[in-house]
């Protein structure tokens, strides 16, 4: 395996952490409750079930599902991920057209519970969220509390690196090497399969995006830029940069984009393209054998805009509580500041 696809401590964008701590002692430490981009309208042929878990994963609780539902897993829906160690909500459906529904009662265990159940005319698709809302609870902190503060102001005031999380890329960064594997020949099952190709374009992402935090533009733009509207995924090129573009950005209004990589043309022109290209030349073994499985190009916003932040301290104890739309990682928030 080639040594570059070691992941690495890619670059901050305000400076160093200035502490440390430890997250997910305990599971009420790390709290995620998801909002939908839509309301159910109460009628139709897929249950929709809200669910508290509690060291659960997600693909675990749709299986359960669809096992005491008596229902096909692909029946199941749900619109992102959640984290095994922490206690979130989420949203799943069912479809159950015809019969009766089962007593959802007695589908509650230890690890989860049921909150609402309604009804709605479509399956729940991936990514229809309006945003996450975190509760994080950092212990035993320490650092410097005064930098700290001014991070977090920073941060709510700029946002952060759009980072994938480090749970993108498995333990010790194990689905970029089976990713590399797939590439290579190994035979990988299909259900694995868009794990490691999600995990590879993830990787390079992660790569332009420290980039262009070296070259301090990563949320100021640059000549050739693709610009992405906040709270949209539209995009529109940009040849050169005026005040009217630079008075978006700095307004948080439009971010600079990062490839996903994959077959297609990239819209990027000379400063971006360049710093870009750099980069990826650099990831051959990767970038031919996303395009080989057929993966078509996206772009992904470089910054990310964080709401209603707080933060609270409590002797050696960091609370935190702060709002990202879909797609986003809570540690890309955290690494800014903290150690683990």
């Amino acid at each position: 395996m080639p040594e570059n696809l070691m992941i690495p401590n890619w670059a901050y964008a305000y400076g160093s952490p200035s502490g440390k701590g430890e997250i997910r002692t305990l599971p009420e430490d790390f709290i995620v409750e998801e909002t939908l981009a839509f309301e159910p309208s109460g009628s139709g042929e897929h249950i929709f079930l809200q669910i508290q878990k509690t060291g659960e994963n997600t693909e675990y609780v749709a299986r359960q599902l669809a096992r005491f539902a008596n229902v096909r897993q692909r029946d199941i829906g749900f619109a992102g991920m959640k984290d095994r160690h922490a206690i979130t909500t989420q949203w799943f459906s069912v479809w159950l057209p015809k019969g009766d529904e089962p007593d959802w009662q007695n589908f509650e265990t230890d690890g989860f519970k049921i909150l609402s159940i309604t009804r709605h005319a479509r399956k729940l698709k991936r990514g229809a969220l309006a945003n996450n809302r975190f509760e994080l609870t950092i212990r035993q902190w320490q650092g410097d509390k005064t930098k700290t503060i001014e991070q977090l102001t920073a941060i709510k005031n700029h946002g952060v690196p759009n980072y994938y999380g480090t749970q993108r890329f498995g333990n010790g960064g194990q689905n970029v090497v089976k990713a590399f594997a797939m590439f290579e020949g190994a035979k990988i099952g299909r259900d694995q399969r868009s794990l490691y190709l999600s995990s590879a374009r993830s990787f390079l992402f992660n790569h332009i995006l420290a980039a262009r935090i070296e070259h301090e533009n990563w949320a100021t733009g640059l000549n050739g830029d693709i610009f992405m509207i906040d709270g949209s995924h539209s995009c529109f090129p940009c040849d050169k940069m005026d005040g009217d573009i630079r008075s978006r950005l700095a307004q948080n209004a439009l971010h600079p984009t990062g490839i996903l990589f994959g077959k297609g043309e990239s819209r990027l022109s000379t400063s971006a393209l360049e710093l870009e290209q750099n980069v990826i030349e650099k990831y051959a073994e990767l970038t031919k054998g996303l395009i080989a499985f057929g993966l078509e190009n996206d772009r992904r916003a470089l910054r990310v805009n964080i709401s209603n932040l707080t933060w609270e301290f409590d002797d050696d104890i960091l609370k935190l509580k702060f709002n990202l739309p879909a797609g986003s990682y809570a540690t890309a928030v955290l690494r800014e500041i903290i150690v683990n």
